[in-house]
């Protein structure tokens, strides 16, 4: 029994920094018709996913003429497509307006993420 409680008060321990870490995502406003969003998503939308980025702050897309999901907050309304919201615990804490290329890109959410204190190697 001894053994048994060490094991889960070990698992709880390894398990609760994971649990206590805000959860991040990267909002996407988009609309129809974009030609940036749709450069966006032929240069990187499919390696967002697999980067450091995008395992640290997942991708969530919104049509911008939509209303505001359910549980976000934003510090102000979003008028360009693409815009890019960095959220923490779906609260705004950054983003990025317009598709300035890839280069650009990467390096304008590593700043976001850097100065939410997510520390990442750069996919860019």
């Amino acid at each position: 029994m001894r053994h048994v409680l060490q094991t889960l008060f070990v698992v709880t321990l390894l398990a609760w920094p994971a649990a206590s870490r805000a959860e991040m995502v990267l909002l996407m406003a988009e609309e129809d018709g974009c030609m940036w969003c749709a450069r966006w998503d032929a240069e990187i939308s499919g390696i967002y996913p697999l980067t450091a980025e995008g395992k640290a702050a997942p991708l969530q897309r919104t049509d911008i003429h939509a209303t505001t999901p359910e549980g976000i907050t934003l510090d102000r309304p979003l008028f360009y497509t693409p815009t890019f919201v960095l959220l923490e615990d779906g609260q705004e804490i950054g983003r990025i307006e317009g598709y300035p290329g890839e280069d650009f890109f990467w390096g304008l959410l590593g700043v976001l993420l850097r100065d939410a204190g997510v520390k990442i190697e750069s996919s860019g």
